[in-house]
């Protein structure tokens, strides 16, 4: 029901987000004499963050054309080397021709990112897979949204996750690295660990977990304490919702993207708060960069 309340809430609020719209594109037209006025800028933005805050988001591009490899600009084109219905692995796949221009017949190491399933999309990491393109093949995962999977593909638990990191790692074959942020990092851990039990040849060659809490009774978090104080039977009632039937994974139940981005805005209200403040602050000054920032962070959330 939540689901759905929701999904009728960003409807309702259509035609008042156009006329948001609206509102600022007259303002902000050079022809309008009170647009370069105080008043002028702030109606402007006051509409500019009604409808940032109430617009639905696309999954962002990649935005990586190129990488720099010893002076050489290098074409980078993301590609889907492996897939199953919950997941891509893209790789980063970059031009042959520059890349011998500025390598010579070195090879790089192979590195696959594991990304975070929940709330966020992958691109999210977009400047950590910048930082590790100079020197490595890079490997993303690309999580699907849950509520775009039919249910016909059946569900997707911990013990999914676990051999869809495993078949991944299996695809890239032995010597790869694995690199898991945030999320996945007891999902990666488990994978590597059942690898290494079985004497897997696939078995990465390094394993680095990154910002994950893999014993979470050292130096719990919010999340944490919460999980003590409550049995499983309330996170599924309160977390857990059907997916509305104008999706294609309708019916099906999920953890919504707008649950899990209201939790985590709860945890730290006012920071996020003062970030919108301030985003409004810069587009009454006209002071677009800090503004496009704090709108491709928010581009970056699965809701």
């Amino acid at each position: 029901m939540l689901y759905s309340l929701y999904e009728l809430g960003h409807m309702s609020v259509a035609p008042l987000r156009i006329a948001a719209l609206m509102q600022s594109s007259m303002l902000r037209s050079p022809l309008n004499p009170l647009g370069d006025t105080e008043a002028g800028r702030t109606a402007a933005a006051a509409a500019d963050l009604f409808e940032s805050m109430t617009r639905r988001y696309k999954k962002p591009d990649w935005q990586l054309p190129t990488t720099t490899i010893n002076g050489v600009d290098v074409g980078v084109t993301p590609v889907s080397a492996w897939s199953s219905p919950w997941a891509n692995m893209i790789h980063f796949e970059r031009d042959a021709d520059a890349l011998k221009q500025a390598r010579g017949d070195k090879s790089d190491p192979t590195v696959l990112i594991v990304a975070p399933m929940s709330g966020h999309y992958a691109t999210l990491l977009r400047d950590t897979v910048s930082a590790f393109l100079p020197d490595h093949e890079v490997y993303i995962t690309d999580w699907a949204d849950a509520r775009m999977v039919p249910v016909i593909a059946g569900r997707f638990d911990l013990n999914d996750y676990i051999d869809h990191v495993m078949g991944m790692l299996r695809a890239l074959g032995p010597q790869t690295h694995v690199v898991a942020v945030c999320q996945p990092g007891p999902a990666v851990l488990a994978a590597v660990s059942l690898m290494a039990e079985e004497d897997d040849p696939c078995t990465p060659a390094t394993m680095t977990i990154m910002g994950s809490p893999i014993d979470a009774r050292k130096s719990p978090t919010a999340p944490n304490l919460l999980a003590e104080q409550r049995d499983i039977g309330w996170f599924k009632t309160n977390m857990i919702h059907t997916v509305p039937a104008i999706y294609p994974g309708a019916f099906r139940r999920v953890y919504p993207g707008f649950v899990q981005l209201a939790s985590f805005m709860g945890m730290n209200l006012s920071s996020h708060v003062d970030a919108h403040r301030g985003y409004f602050e810069n587009l009454v000054k006209g002071d677009g960069e800090p503004a496009r920032s704090t709108a491709n962070s928010t581009m970056n959330i699965s809701r």
